[in-house]
């Protein structure tokens, strides 16, 4: 007698089938078989399974998936047009003048070759450029952060004596970065800038002066000396005028020495030369889109060499007026702010001292 099984295949949309064999186990053989073997006949069951993963698109997200899929298959369809369109030209037979053409004919080959070179030329110049603009953005922030630690300094250190020379002196200090500033940017009118901060005598002397941050500097360390300060206050005062010479040198360097000439006219004459020639290359295979894709380019990295030659010259893109501004309102707010502080302390040293006996001993 036959084995029988009975198969169980479920299918479903993986393709994956699951099958389960079930088997009898055949008599012994000392048994008697009353009836005469049958045929058993196999049955094959399946069972099919169909779901739906997909998740339920709104059509407000189907027009805008297709407006996507619309706008990033422009330029790969452009490209296909212009290839199908020259795998459909017509071709000829050559001959020896179709052949003198062939081999005269423009290759892009060089243009491939020193479109490396002009990036790296961009990129370098830009580069340049803005290292420039950060070490002046670096200098001037050391100059803020000096001068307001010189004025903190100067109203902590300064005895109430010292008032008239000691707000002449804050004076001096809030015109200097004002100075600095109308010495590096073009076109300033320091005089207008200056005639709320110090007194005329004063700015007459800094107006004839060739070199004004300097002069103020003067002004300022002949003030420390009028002080009546101690040795060690004095020093210390006079070493954060250093800040300001280095913030003067800084400035300076970064005005008066700039990048080489020739690199610059190096990348502007290659950047005109390359784009000028660029349409006859690519006049074959384009035609008339030469244009636009020639402007694009042209205006791309023209606006890039453009960008490293403005910020070439850090200050005039620094907001100058505003940090000097901020200088001066802070130090006037720490002016301010120190006769109220001081009249804090003093009455709460006179509360303690009231509330405990000559001796040491409290009150009670």
């Amino acid at each position: 007698m036959s084995n029988p099984r009975s198969l169980f295949t479920i299918q479903s949309p993986t393709n994956a089938s699951f099958s389960s064999h079930f088997t009898l186990k055949n008599p012994s053989k000392s048994h008697k078989q009353p009836f005469p073997p049958k045929l058993v006949s196999y049955r094959k069951l399946t069972f099919r399974v169909h779901c739906s993963s997909q998740p339920s698109r709104t059509p407000q997200n189907s027009n805008l998936i297709s407006t996507l899929i619309k706008i990033l298959r422009v330029v790969p369809d452009w490209a296909d047009k212009i290839q199908e369109g020259g795998m459909r030209k017509k071709r000829s037979l050559y001959k020896h003048e179709t052949w003198v053409q062939h081999r005269s004919s423009l290759s892009p080959q060089p243009y491939q070759l020193t479109a490396p070179a002009l990036a790296l030329l961009l990129v370098f110049r830009t580069e340049a450029s803005y290292s420039r603009f950060e070490a002046g953005k670096k200098a001037w922030t050391k100059v803020i952060a000096g001068t307001n630690d010189f004025a903190r300094q100067v109203i902590a250190c300064v005895d109430k004596r010292d008032d008239m020379l000691k707000e002449a002196l804050l004076h001096y200090i809030m015109a200097f970065p004002i100075a600095l500033k109308c010495h590096i940017v073009y076109d300033s009118d320091i005089a207008s800038d200056l005639k709320n901060l110090v007194e005329a005598d004063d700015l007459a002397v800094i107006l004839s002066s060739k070199h004004r941050p300097r002069c103020i500097i003067g002004f300022i360390s002949q003030s420390l000396q009028s002080l009546n300060l101690e040795g060690a206050i004095l020093s210390q005062l006079e070493s954060k005028i250093s800040c300001f010479h280095e913030g003067i040198g800084i400035c300076e360097q970064l005005l008066g020495i700039p990048i080489p000439l020739s690199y610059t006219r190096l990348t502007s004459r290659f950047l005109v030369l390359w784009h000028l020639t660029l349409p006859i290359i690519l006049w074959d295979d384009c035609h008339w889109i030469v244009v636009p894709a020639t402007f694009i380019s042209a205006a791309s990295l023209f606006c890039i060499e453009e960008v490293g030659v403005l910020i070439e010259e850090p200050f005039p893109m620094l907001a100058l007026d505003e940090l000097c501004q901020r200088v001066h309102d802070n130090i006037q707010e720490a002016m301010a702010n120190e006769k109220q502080i001081q009249e804090i302390l003093n009455s709460k040293r006179k509360r303690r001292f009231s509330e405990h006996s000559p001796n040491g001993w409290p009150t009670s």
